[in-house]
Formats: C-alpha cells, sequence, structure tokens
C-alpha cells in the first residue's frame, strides 16, 4: 500500500472512531446540532478523500449515509434509537471497507457486498423517501428586498432593478429575460414599479423597472450572471440559489481541500458568489467611514449578506471551513505523525545507551580521577533526561482505550435486555503504549463478565431498592509507580457459596477445604470455569476470565478482586506504567544484585535483631512483615555483620526486604526473561549493569504477598508490640 492509501487509512479510521462517539452521544441528545455536524463531516471527510484515493466502493456506500446525515442536519428527520442503530451499523461497515482498501483488493468480498447493499437500502428505504423519518416544523423562507419568497424551492430567485440609462444604451430589458429563458424556466416573474416617478416627472427615454424572478435551471451562478453581462454596469442584480443549492454549497465547502483561502475566495469557489460581486463587497468593505456607501467597516460576510449577494447560511459554513483549516494547520505545526516501530527502536537505543553510561560510570569510580568524575556526573543527567523524554513519548492516554467500551456497553446492555450506564473516570492517565495495545482484550472480558453477571435485571433491581439503570465504572490512576486500572459495578456481587460449590464439582476445590473470601473470588480465573448454567453468545463456555489473568500476569502486573453481597464487584488490575526503562535502587544479598523499582521504596533502616523467631519488626508502632532475599533466593554463606531492610509498599500494603547491601539508585533497562523463567515468583524480570553483569528485577507485589501470607501462617497469637524487634532510630535514606 502507498503512502497516500495509507494515510488515508489511518485518518479515515480517526474519522470514523469520531462518527461512531458522536453517534453514541446522540442518542442520548438526538437534538445537538453541534453533534449532527460533527457526525456529517465525519463522514463527508472519509467520503472526499476516498475521492482522492479513487476507491469508488467507500464513497459510493458513505454517500448514502451522507445523505441520512445531510437530511437529519437540516431538520428533516429526528434521530431516534433505530436510526443511530443503522448508523453505527453503517460505521463499523466503513470500517471494514477500509480494511479492504488496507488489504490492497480492488473489490470487498461477496458477503461484505452484500451486508453494504442491504445497510444502502435501509437507509434509502427507511430515511431517504420522500415521506421517511419525521419531518421537522417547517422553516419560515428566507425573503429578499423586494418582499418576494427567495430560495423557498427548488428555483432560483433573481432580484433585478435596471438602471435608468439602459434604455438610451440601446437594450431592451425584455431581450435579456428571453435570454434568460434560454438557460431554463421562468416560474414566476414580478414587475416592481417602484422607481416610478410621477407622470409629470417621467422621462420616456429612462427605464424604472425592476424584477423579481424564481428562476428554475441547471445552470450555475456563473452562468446566470454572464446573461446580464451587457447591463451588468447598468443594473443592481442580486441572484439567490435555491434552498437545494444552498445544502449543495454547504457540501462543497465541507468538501473543499485544507487550502488556506480567504472567505470570498471559498465562496467564489464553490460558485455560490461570483468574482464580480466579490470584488463590490471588498470595495464596500474599503470605502472610506465617512462615505454613504461604507458600512461600518463590517467584516465582508455581513457585507455579501447585507447586500443579499449570499444567503448567511452559506456564509456561516465558509467561516466555519476557513477556521477549521487555520486551527488544522496550528495543531499540525504542533504534531508530526511517527512510525511505532522508530519509537521502538528508539527507546531500543536509549536502553543501550542507559547501559553503556552505567559502564562509563563505573569505569570513572575505578580510576579514582575527580574530573572525570564530573564529567560523567554530567554525562548521566543528560542520558537520565533523554531516557524520561524518549520513554514519555510512547506514553498515552488511557481515554481512548475506556471510550471504545461506550459501543461495547451500548450494544451488549441491549442484547441483555439491561439498562446500564458506563461512567469513564481517569481518562487523562498516561501509561506505555505497549502496556495500552495490550489492556483491550483483558478489559473487554471483564466489561462483558460484569454487565452479564454483575449488574441484575432491572426488576431484581428495582426490588431490591436499587435504581432501575445499572452503572458501570472504568477508572484509572497512578500509585506507587503502577498504574491501577478498575473495573466496578453496582451488581449483586460475587455469589461465593455458587463458586465454591462450582469449583467443588470440577474438582478445582477438594470437599472440605476451608477457603478465604480472596482465594474463592480468584477461582473465577480458573480455566473452563464459570457459573452460567447456559451458554450464551456472552458467557458459559469457561474462557475470558482466565485469559484475562494470563494477559495481565505477561504484563507483570496483578488483578485483585472485592466484593460485596448486594453492592457490586470492582476488579483492580494493577500494571507498571512502562515495559522498557524504570528508576531502580539496586540492593545485595551475597554475591548477587537485584533491583527494587524505586517507586515502591519508602525508605531504607538498619536492621538491629538476632533473633529468627518472628519475620516481624516493630516499625515506629507499626507492625511489618520482612522476608530475608538470602532465605527466599536460597542464597548460601554467612549472614553480614549489618543487614539492611529496604521498607516496600504497594497497593497500600508495606513489607520489608531484609538485604546485605544497599549499592543506590541505578536507571534500569527491563530485560525479559526467558520462558524457563516465566514462572519464577519475585522476579519480575532483569537488567544488564555496569560491570555486564546481570541483576534481577524484584516483583514487588508478589515478595509483599509472600511476606504477608508467611507471616499469618506463623502467627501463634496476637501479637505484642512491645516483644517486637526495633529498628536503628537513625535510617539511611536511599
Amino acid at each position: 500500500m502507498d503512502e497516500l492509501l495509507a494515510v488515508f487509512a489511518q485518518e479515515a479510521r480517526e474519522q470514523v472512531a469520531a462518527m461512531e462517539a458522536g453517534l453514541l452521544q446522540l442518542e442520548d441528545n438526538p437534538a445537538d446540532h453541534d453533534l449532527i455536524n460533527g457526525i456529517f463531516r465525519a463522514a463527508h471527510t472519509v467520503k472526499g478523500g476516498a475521492g482522492t484515493v479513487e476507491c469508488t466502493f467507500i464513497v459510493d456506500f458513505t454517500h448514502a449515509v451522507e445523505g441520512v446525515l445531510s437530511r437529519m442536519r437540516d431538520s428533516e428527520i429526528q434521530a431516534n434509537g433505530d436510526l443511530v442503530a443503522l448508523l453505527l451499523a453503517c460505521s463499523d461497515h466503513m470500517a471494514s471497507l477500509i480494511g479492504v482498501l488496507e488489504a490492497g483488493q480492488e473489490a470487498p468480498p461477496d458477503d461484505l457486498a452484500l451486508e453494504g447493499r442491504d445497510l444502502k437500502h435501509r437507509l434509502e428505504t427507511d430515511w431517504l423517501g420522500a415521506t421517511a423519518g419525521h419531518p421537522a416544523e417547517k422553516i419560515d423562507p428566507v425573503h429578499a428586498s423586494g418582499g418576494g419568497p427567495v430560495a423557498g424551492s427548488d428555483c432560483w430567485h433573481i432580484s433585478l432593478r435596471f438602471g435608468q440609462n439602459v434604455l438610451k444604451s440601446g437594450m431592451d430589458p425584455l431581450n435579456f429575460l428571453r435570454y434568460l429563458a434560454t438557460l431554463g424556466s421562468i416560474d414566476s416573474l414580478e414587475t416592481l414599479s417602484d422607481a416610478m416617478p410621477p407622470a409629470a416627472e417621467m422621462d420616456p427615454e429612462n427605464c424604472y423597472l425592476g424584477f423579481e424572478i424564481r428562476f428554475r435551471s441547471g445552470a450555475g451562478k456563473a452562468e446566470i450572471e454572464q446573461v446580464f453581462d451587457f447591463v451588468r454596469d447598468e443594473c443592481e442584480l442580486r441572484i439567490l440559489p435555491p434552498n437545494s443549492r444552498v445544502n449543495d454549497y454547504i457540501e462543497l465547502i465541507a468538501a473543499l481541500p485544507e487550502d488556506p483561502l480567504r472567505l470570498g475566495e471559498i465562496l467564489v469557489r464553490i460558485g455560490a458568489l461570483t468574482q464580480a460581486e466579490l470584488d463590490e463587497g471588498l470595495t464596500l468593505q474599503a470605502a472610506p467611514a465617512d462615505t454613504e456607501a461604507a458600512p461600518a467597516h463590517l467584516p465582508l460576510g455581513e457585507i455579501l449578506v447585507e447586500q443579499k449577494l449570499v444567503q448567511p447560511e452559506v456564509v456561516e459554513a465558509a467561516a466555519a471551513k476557513q477556521k477549521q483549516v487555520a486551527d488544522k494547520k496550528a495543531a499540525e505545526a504542533r504534531l508530526i505523525r511517527i512510525q511505532a516501530d522508530k519509537l521502538d527502536r528508539l527507546i531500543d537505543l536509549v536502553g543501550e545507551l542507559v547501559i553503556a553510561g552505567s559502564a562509563v560510570n563505573l569505569l570513572a569510580s575505578k580510576a579514582g580521577l575527580s574530573d572525570l568524575g564530573e564529567a560523567t556526573e554530567v554525562v548521566s543527567r543528560l542520558v537520565e533526561n533523554i531516557r524520561d523524554q524518549a520513554l514519555a513519548l510512547r506514553m498515552v492516554q488511557i481515554g481512548e482505550t475506556f471510550g471504545r467500551f461506550q459501543r461495547v456497553v451500548r450494544d451488549v446492555s441491549r442484547e441483555l435486555g439491561k439498562d446500564i450506564e458506563l461512567v469513564i473516570q481517569g481518562g487523562e492517565t498516561e501509561l506505555d503504549k505497549s502496556v495500552v495495545e495490550k489492556i483491550g482484550d483483558p478489559l473487554m472480558h471483564l466489561v462483558r463478565n460484569a454487565m452479564d453477571h454483575g449488574v441484575e435485571p432491572a426488576e431484581a433491581r428495582l426490588a431490591a431498592g436499587k435504581p432501575a439503570r445499572g452503572r458501570l465504572l472504568l477508572n484509572a490512576y497512578h500509585d506507587s509507580g503502577s498504574i491501577v486500572i478498575e473495573v466496578a459495578d453496582d451488581g449483586g456481587g460475587l455469589n461465593r457459596e455458587r463458586i465454591l460449590k462450582k469449583a467443588q464439582e470440577k474438582g478445582l476445590v477438594p470437599p472440605g477445604q476451608t477457603l478465604t473470601d480472596n482465594e474463592i473470588n480468584h477461582l473465577i480465573f480458573e480455566p473452563g470455569f464459570s457459573t452460567a448454567d447456559q451458554v450464551s453468545n456472552l458467557s458459559g463456555r469457561g474462557v475470558g476470565m482466565d485469559v484475562v489473568k494470563r494477559n495481565i500476569t505477561a504484563l507483570r502486573g496483578r488483578v485483585d478482586i472485592q466484593s460485596e453481597p448486594g453492592r457490586g464487584t470492582r476488579f483492580a488490575i494493577r500494571l507498571p506504567l512502562t515495559l522498557a526503562i524504570i528508576d531502580g535502587f539496586l540492593v545485595g544479598a551475597g554475591r548477587a544484585a537485584y533491583v527494587v523499582p524505586l517507586d515502591a521504596v519508602v525508605e531504607c533502616l538498619e536492621l538491629q535483631i538476632d533473633s529468627d523467631a518472628r519475620n516481624v519488626i516493630n516499625l515506629r508502632g507499626e507492625v511489618l512483615p520482612f522476608i530475608r532475599l538470602r532465605d527466599l533466593f536460597g542464597i548460601e554463606g554467612p549472614r553480614p555483620v549489618r543487614e539492611n531492610v529496604v521498607v516496600v509498599k504497594i497497593a497500600g500494603q508495606k513489607a520489608g526486604l531484609v538485604v546485605d547491601q544497599l549499592l543506590g539508585e541505578f536507571q534500569t533497562v527491563i530485560k525479559p526473561l526467558g520462558a524457563l523463567f516465566r514462572n519464577l515468583r519475585g522476579i519480575g524480570g532483569s537488567t544488564i549493569l555496569g560491570s555486564g553483569e546481570v541483576a534481577l528485577i524484584l516483583d514487588v507485589q508478589a515478595l509483599v504477598q509472600i511476606a504477608s501470607r508467611t507471616e499469618e501462617q506463623r502467627r501463634p497469637a496476637p501479637a505484642r508490640h512491645d516483644a517486637l524487634p526495633a529498628l536503628a532510630a537513625s535510617p539511611a535514606s536511599h
């Protein structure tokens, strides 16, 4: 696919997405003309771009969609649920047609073509017919200076006032009318005699006639004006298009290329204004303020409307186009599109630069040269800034991903016969683009599961004293160097008795085994597990939730569940902000080095205990469970005289990591572990040190869970604070 087609496909998909978002809002606000205009512009942009790349099958289908949207914009039909549903189906079909173009096919496959013909037939039969839809209240037509209706039908309105010297110049006014009739038909003609003086003052060689003409023709405005070229300087001529032509002109304006044209140039280019009329308007605008003709320096558009040269709707459309082009050019000046693989390559190179910088710092410290040390410090700061800016390029807001679920919630709730409202919060929260790309599928399963199993039918909700309309929340926020994505509903909550019973039936839980509420909640992530009695399009096959856990784990994340019977369920996905480079805190245990994500580190303290009876310490009155990395990873050798505790916090839980050495902050380039180490608990990745050695990156979430669970299992009785070992009074800051 060449570059032009690639650019069109990308921009067309953006317009289709904007069209879909507008339609979803239109369903709740059917009279919002700004929404309707935005949807129309999106469809028209797709059609115009498709015409540019000569993709006729997109042009043909989008033309029918555009026709319906045009009738909505003109208030000839009103938006309702059926029409919005049809237009949403059309937007899906347009996206499929764009996919056909991207695949390099000359025409859509038979099944897609059949779907398009069906949608187009429904548009034309139900909404483009003469009596289709629900006609809106009739709008009064515009009136010209002569008092007659203008542009109230499919006729041109020509307002003509001959100058007094026409007859003296040898011109016959009736000849011009006869010539005009050769271009079409004169439906009505009103002769005006308002300029006729009293009989005593009449000059038989002067012309005092004027005409108001309703003229039916397919000719353009310039052709009609040419009829009166010989008397153009000896008459006042105003030509206003019919209503249908007003719509044509507005469509032509929307289809104009994104060129920085002036208002008058736009009107001349589409044929709504002739060059002579534009010159006349510019002359009036430039007239000195003290002259009678000067219109008090009004904008050109107001002058043209005041002089009855063009209709106000056309001027407004031209002014909007002018502003749209100016805004787009300003935005383009601030933005640049680049391919994602180029950005990924940049991040990889920055990672290698960070590793090389660590090696240089190590060599400089060994050399003991102060000047060299200072220079490497400057280089390190610059590398850190480059790293931060490069990572910022990959950070995108999650709001766009959340926005896609508006359509999912609408369609699924209708399929289930439920009334469910989607509430989005934290859409401005940013995370790595690679994480966003991989989180869509897990979120889809959680949203559909919440709608199917969580939110009750309206009757059950009313019986429980709840509003009939259910509520589904998508929320995102940053916490301790991670991003937390919540999917919450106000439904009936998890039925733990039923979950446990199903798990026992499937052999997942031995009979008689006691499980905590949290352990029962997590049974829904087991492969093949489902509490649905019947298989449907949405659930019952036992697939989906296990995919959620597997995909989240692959992203070095975790899923927490909170559920209260009758109040609802909350799924919290905790993910790293980035999968590339992080700020780390380097620690040592034995001869091995480990990296703790710096955002999870609270403080570092010296451990002053000799007893191994309890893996807890008294942290200023707070019970803090800890875990020794030596014990966890089976590191042999004697413990050092001085051990240190790195206090970490994740998801509101604290724990201590006991290490031999505190080695300081370290820019950490995350390297994935191989398949052999995929299930290694407590390890989230690896990195390369400046010495070339490999250091393991600790999974703080898993370690906090291990420390807490170990203490719970070893706790014989309620702890006494005075029996807990104490920490040194003066902590060592990291």
